[in-house]
């Protein structure tokens, strides 16, 4: 079975109001830092950090950011890998990312 990448805006429909609301969130900020090492994550809530949430709930997170654009989530198999779109992202809004990061690191 070949890998798949989930359905995702292209780097020029990325919006900034969007992206600012997927990122508006606590858990979702959390997440962000998680991705901030430019690696690629499993969906697993524990490796995540996230063990206190529901996995419906971590799921929801998950598709924000992908539907948003800041993230990009990869299929193999029955497995999901996630990575954030830092190159995309800092094309379309230069600094936003480090910003948010710094400020969520406050």
């Amino acid at each position: 079975m070949p890998d798949e990448t989930l359905p995702q805006p292209a780097r020029d429909e990325i919006e900034l109001v969007t992206v600012l609301r997927a990122l508006g969130d606590p858990v979702r900020l959390r997440l962000l830092a998680v991705y901030a090492d430019d690696q690629e994550h499993s969906c697993d809530q524990c490796d995540l950090g996230l063990e206190d949430l529901h996995k419906s709930t971590v799921s929801h997170h998950m598709r924000v950011l992908r539907e948003s654009g800041v993230t990009t989530t990869r299929t193999s198999g029955r497995n999901r890998f996630v990575r954030l779109r830092r190159a995309d992202l800092d094309a379309r809004f230069p600094g936003l990312l480090d910003s948010v990061l710094g400020a969520a690191e406050r």
